[in-house]
């Protein structure tokens, strides 16, 4: 039980570094917010709470998984590198397309709420 919880320790450190080094991170936090009180004030349904969570979760871990790789990439190629670049760039490309999923979601969701 004490490896259990310690696990949970390591998640909240690496959740934590990425809260406090990635400003995109905050901005999805900030993004999600915002989404879940348009959810509540528009009193959207639960298949449409599913699709919005889904979203938000998308979006977060593939922030967090695109912290990781760039700290790991980071730390083994320091120096310039073309390839290591790249790889930074690919799942930053990660992030963007979950991102603009969700905001095709949202759009979906609460354009016809809206108008």
């Amino acid at each position: 039980m004490n490896r259990f919880l310690k696990s949970f320790k390591f998640a909240a450190k690496g959740l934590s570094y990425t809260i406090a080094t990635q400003p995109n991170f905050i901005f999805h936090l900030v993004a999600a917010l915002l989404v879940l009180a348009a959810g509540w004030y528009f009193d959207i349904s639960k298949g449409e709470w599913l699709a919005v969570l889904i979203c938000i979760g998308l979006v977060m871990v593939t922030e967090l998984l695109n912290t990781a790789i760039e700290v790991l990439v980071d730390w083994l190629s320091p120096e310039f590198n073309v390839k290591a670049g790249l790889v930074k760039d690919i799942a930053a490309g990660a992030v963007l397309v979950a991102a603009l999923v969700a905001l095709v979601v949202a759009f979906v969701i609460f354009v016809p709420k809206i108008f």
